[in-house]
């Protein structure tokens, strides 16, 4: 692939069914924008790819690569910058291990994780390693605030087309739970530095004073957070739930982050882990540890490294019998809640759970109502609003429901909690300090070992840009537009310090209305509950959230969402919207050669992207271009062209010949521009004549396994032959190329 920093777009490489789908989609892309001298490069984010790129000394020259993402975090902060951001995996342990035992065994010599690293070496090749796992890619990239919503055909499609609803009752048992104290929300405090200040974290014990963390340089008016979650308090609320959920007779789930929150999260996970295996920990505790199991890595792990163990694997049966039955990942597989910490993430898996009712999969391949648990309370209050609402009114009707927009801050790493290094376990009971330059403690905290402790910050400028941008969408649409902000939490108490004086000073703070993020959530879904239409102005993490939770229930799905980044410095980066990298749709092309990802949040992207550069260079036939691409996904749309889940039907193949088609179609009808219409004139043509003789040659490969010579790292060569195998199709996009 073309791989140059120079192109006029980026489109990104990265994992799963996105990446599977770029090999059939972005030739044709290419194609299309050569017409009018647009070159599309591409660069490699992909999980594999960042983990090539962090050992260039362990592998030999032509197994290197150049460290794409750094080169993209400097381009994000130009004017330049025209980016398609695909989604990528946000790596938890698991999958990163899994992707360096691929490497390995394509003879890419990338050392070995060290889960337990003793000497100075496998503490480098670790440190190098946890700066890749969870949410690595996002903070690099996002050097604006996130504007994202339904595009307008999308929603038109769905509320004309509305997909299933599960049914609500009123004597659900399904309910979301949540600690009452000692947990994030209840222990943080927050302040607005005055002037830049360079701050160290310590931990003061009886033995003296360790350095956490040193050399963290804020500017003046950052706001700066820090809390900390009690572990014995965690401990001692999920042993509570467990019995209660046995006690009321539905499925126990747990619902976390451990990709996004890389470091917070996966130690959660693995408390509930060992609550859940708590008389196995007790009486083999000692083996467990020569074992190294933790539980942090999940139960699928422990699993493997107690199977040579028939007197644990005896307890473990032991004590399942006599706990709740588990929300599961894959009822025929076995895949529990508590297996692997990315298979469970709470912005995709609580409106999933939502959607249809209130009910889960239980073990035994079952629908049953749910306790779903979410031990820290900083956001839960929105899932369980959101239960509380559908239990008391029934379903949300998509076909007459209006949308939620979301304006979101998150330029510069803003609230990044969890996902970076100032995240800790604490080893030993003592004083969590955060300590300015000038000797000041900004913030303390009173821990015990095993407390998870963190920080986190918000800059000035991405503020301001948020509520810049949130008075501009609001102009624009004249939507109900609510800040998400609670003024009882510290950190919300310290945005709305420059929240209200901009409002106040561009003369629009009565267009806006400020909610705690409970009543924010009742509000809006009253609103789309009537037809109408809300903005939600949110954080990062709220951002990150709620364009799964309105999206999934007003379209069935987040991926595709329109996500525009207006990037601080003036460039543009284009997500194909939420809803992650699909993981079980890579296994279902492997096992039977269909492909049921959707791209349309790439033709959205695409669109927006094309349109960006029209006005960013002066190129009118990228205008066009644009233009066309939205005519042709509304042809996909309204004309039924998406991916079947079924083998045997169309699939993501299929939708692109078709976006091909009804592209060239727009281009060659357009009068703008004779000359694009005139080359798109014969393609057009070639493809409506082609079309039986297309489709036949998609249909016949599908019905038997496909080998794109790997998960992770697919070879090139193999991965093109799966994707493209319409021989008719690729003579067509790849002439004159």
């Amino acid at each position: 692939m073309v791989d140059t920093s120079e192109s006029d777009i980026i489109y990104t490489r990265v994992d799963e069914a996105p990446e599977l789908a770029s090999a059939s989609l972005l030739p044709i892309i290419r194609r299309f924008a050569a017409a009018a001298d647009i070159s599309v490069g591409t660069k490699d984010i992909s999980l594999a790819g960042r983990i090539r790129a962090a050992f260039p000394e362990h592998l030999e020259a032509g197994a290197r690569i150049p460290d794409d993402l750094a080169n993209l975090g400097d381009l994000v902060k130009t004017p330049a910058a025209n980016v398609i951001k695909l989604p990528n995996i946000s790596a938890s342990v698991p999958q990163l291990v899994a992707a360096i035992t691929e490497l390995q065994g394509q003879g890419i010599a990338v050392p070995d994780y060290p889960e337990n690293p003793a000497t100075d070496a496998e503490k480098k090749i670790r440190a190098r390693y946890d700066a890749i796992k969870g949410s690595a890619v996002n903070p690099v990239l996002r050097e604006g605030n996130s504007d994202r919503r339904a595009a307008a055909a999308v929603k038109k499609f769905a509320q004309s087309n509305p997909h299933r609803m599960g049914e609500w009752t009123a004597d659900s048992k399904t309910r979301v739970a949540s600690m009452d104290g000692h947990d994030f929300r209840s222990n943080e405090v927050s302040a607005t530095l005055d002037k830049a200040a360079t701050a160290k974290i310590v931990l003061e014990t009886a033995d003296g004073e360790t350095v956490l963390k040193d050399g963290i340089a804020y500017p003046a008016g950052t706001v700066v957070d820090a809390t900390f979650m009690s572990a014995r308090a965690l401990g001692a609320f999920l042993a509570a739930e467990i019995e209660k959920t046995k006690a009321e007779g539905t499925l126990f789930s747990l619902h976390l982050k451990a990709t996004m929150m890389k470091v917070s999260d996966p130690i959660i996970f693995g408390h509930a882990v060992r609550a859940w295996l708590a008389p196995v920990f007790e009486k083999h505790g000692d083996r467990l540890a020569e074992l190294g199991v933790s539980g942090n890595a999940g139960l699928g792990t422990l699993l493997e490294k107690v199977s040579g163990e028939p007197e644990i694997m005896a307890a473990i049966d032991a004590v399942t019998a006599e706990r709740p039955p588990m929300y599961m990942v894959n009822s025929d597989r076995g895949i529990t809640n508590l297996h692997v910490p990315s298979d469970v993430i709470i912005d995709a898996s609580m409106p999933a759970l939502i959607r249809n009712g209130g009910k889960g999969w239980g073990p035994d391949g079952e629908e049953a109502d749910t306790a779903c648990i979410i031990p820290d309370n900083s956001y839960a209050p929105v899932y369980d609003e959101t239960v509380e609402f559908f239990r008391a009114n029934g379903k949300l009707n998509p076909a007459t429901a209006g949308t939620v927009q979301n304006i979101g801050l998150m330029a510069q790493k803003a609230e990044e909690y969890g996902s970076h290094p100032t995240t800790f376990e604490i080893p030993a009971d003592g004083t969590v300090k955060m300590v300015l330059d000038d000797g000041t403690v900004l913030h303390s905290h009173v821990v015990e070992a095993g407390d998870i402790w963190r920080s986190a910050s918000t800059r000035k400028a991405p503020i301001e840009d948020w509520v810049a941008l949130a008075i501009a969408r609001r102009k624009a649409t004249g939507f109900r537009s609510i800040f998400w902000l609670d003024e009882t939490r510290a950190h919300d108490a310290e945005l709305l310090k420059y929240v209200r004086p901009i409002l106040d000073a561009q003369g629009v703070a009565n267009d806006f209305e400020i909610m705690a993020p409970r009543e924010a959530t009742r509000a809006s879904l009253e609103t789309i509950t009537k037809g109408d239409s809300t903005i939600a102005v949110t954080g990062n993490v709220l951002r990150d959230y709620l364009t799964d939770l309105f999206p999934i229930l007003e379209l069935a799905t987040s991926a595709k969402m329109l996500s525009i980044v207006k990037l601080m410095q003036g460039g543009g980066l284009f997500e194909t919207g939420a809803g992650g990298s699909a993981p079980k749709h890579v296994q279902q092309l492997q096992q039977e050669n269909h492909l049921r990802w959707d791209s349309l949040g790439e033709f959205c992207a695409l669109g927006e992207s094309l349109t960006f550069l029209a006005d960013a260079r002066g190129n009118e036939k990228a205008r066009i271009l644009g233009e066309a691409v939205d005519a042709a996904t509304q042809g996909i749309l309204d004309n039924d062209r998406s991916p079947s889940r079924k083998v045997g039907e169309p699939d993501n193949r299929d939708s692109h010949y078709w976006f091909a088609r009804y592209w060239a179609e727009a281009l060659a009808a357009q009068t703008d521009d004779a000359a694009l219409a005139a080359e798109f004139a014969p393609m057009a043509q070639a493809l409506a004549e082609g079309e039986a003789t297309i489709l036949a040659e998609l249909a016949a490969a599908q019905g038997k396994p496909a080998d794109t010579g790997g998960y992770y790292n697919n070879d090139p060569e193999k991965l093109t032959a799966v994707m493209r195998p319409s021989a008719t199709l690729n003579g067509i996009i790849d002439s004159n190329m």
